[in-house]
C-alpha cells in the first residue's frame, strides 16, 4: 500500500463559519478505499437531490484517472442540452493547475489544488460534495480532513467490511480497526486540533439482500458493534438495480425520470426512489428536508 506523510492541522483548509455574511458550504465527502461500493452513484444522487431541493451544490472528483462522477455530471450537461431541458443540477469543478515553482519547500501540490478548488466554490455553494477514489491517495487523505459529513458506501459483505475492521473467522468478534478507519480517526484528530466541528460519519449499506440470510444478520451485528466502538452512524443505501447503470450515460438520476417523459414508474423504480429519500433523511444535513 502507498504510504504518505501524516497530515498536520495546517494542511486543513481553514474555513471561517461565514463568508460575506453567509454560512460557508457544508462539505460532504463520499469515500472509502475500495472500488465497486457505489460511491459515484451515491455522490450523483445526493448532489442532484440537494440541487432539486433548491440548494447550490458544487462537486469535485478526486479520482483523477477514471473521474466517474465528473463523467456523470458531464453526461448530464450534454444530455440536457441535446434535449433542450433545464433540470436542477450540481456544478462540477476540475482541480486547477498550479505553478509548481511557486510552492514553498515542503508544500504539496495536491494540497494546494484541492484548497483552491474548495475556495472557488465555497463562497457561493450551500454544499460541496467530494467523491474520493477507491484507493489511498494524498488527495483523499486531505479531503477526509475537510469533511463535515463523511459518507462511506459499503457493500453488504465481509470483504467490504474488512475495510473498516478485522473480524474473527466466525465473523462475530471484531479483532481490530483497519486502515480506512485509522485514516478517518486521523482526520478527526486533525479537525479537533484545528478547532473544527467533528466529522459526522455515516456508513451506508448498499446491496442489502431482501432475504434474512445468515450473512446479512452477521453483518448487521458486526456493523452495530463497530459503530459504537469507532463512532459512526449507519444509513440504508441502494439495492442492486439495473436502472442505475442505465441512467449513467445520460447523467440522469431517479429523480429525473418523470421530467424526461417516463409516465409509468415500475415498482423497482418507486422503491429505489424511496431508498434515496430515506438516505437523504438519514444524512440529516443542515437546512435539508427531503421533499421530493
Amino acid at each position: 500500500m502507498l504510504c504518505f506523510p501524516l497530515l498536520e492541522p495546517h494542511h486543513i483548509v481553514r474555513r471561517d463559519s461565514q463568508v460575506g455574511g453567509r454560512t460557508v458550504a457544508h462539505i460532504i465527502v463520499v469515500g472509502n478505499e475500495k472500488g465497486g461500493a457505489g460511491k459515484s452513484t451515491v455522490s450523483m444522487h445526493v448532489a442532484t437531490a440537494l440541487a432539486r431541493m433548491g440548494h447550490v451544490v458544487g462537486t469535485l472528483d478526486l479520482d483523477l484517472r477514471q473521474k466517474t462522477l465528473g463523467r456523470y455530471v458531464t453526461n448530464r450537461q450534454t444530455f440536457l442540452a441535446k434535449k433542450g431541458l433545464d433540470l436542477p443540477s450540481p456544478r462540477y469543478q476540475e482541480l486547477p493547475d498550479i505553478d509548481q515553482g511557486a510552492l514553498k519547500p515542503g508544500e504539496n501540490a495536491y494540497d494546494h489544488r484541492l484548497s483552491m478548488a474548495v475556495a472557488k466554490m465555497e463562497a457561493d455553494c450551500d454544499f460541496i460534495l467530494i467523491d474520493c477514489p477507491g484507493s489511498h491517495t494524498r488527495l483523499s487523505q486531505v479531503a477526509h480532513s475537510l469533511a463535515d459529513t463523511l459518507i462511506t458506501p459499503l457493500n453488504d459483505s465481509f470483504i467490504d467490511f474488512d475495510l473498516l475492521a478485522h473480524v474473527d473467522s466466525d465473523g462475530e468478534e471484531i479483532t481490530g480497526p483497519s486502515v480506512y478507519s485509522e485514516m478517518v480517526w486521523n482526520a478527526r484528530q486533525l479537525r479537533a486540533q484545528a478547532g473544527l466541528k467533528p466529522i459526522d460519519w455515516i456508513v451506508v449499506r448498499n446491496r442489502l439482500g431482501a432475504q434474512a440470510m445468515v450473512n446479512k444478520e452477521k453483518m448487521h451485528r458486526a456493523i452495530t458493534k463497530l459503530a459504537k466502538r469507532i463512532g459512526f452512524r449507519t444509513a440504508p443505501g441502494f439495492n442492486e438495480r439495473v436502472i442505475f447503470r442505465e441512467l449513467f450515460p445520460r447523467g440522469l438520476t431517479l429523480l429525473d425520470l418523470r421530467d424526461i417523459g417516463v409516465k409509468g414508474m415500475n415498482i423497482s423504480n418507486i422503491a429505489a426512489r424511496q431508498e434515496l429519500r430515506d438516505l437523504i433523511k438519514s444524512l440529516d444535513l443542515p437546512g435539508v428536508t427531503p421533499d421530493f
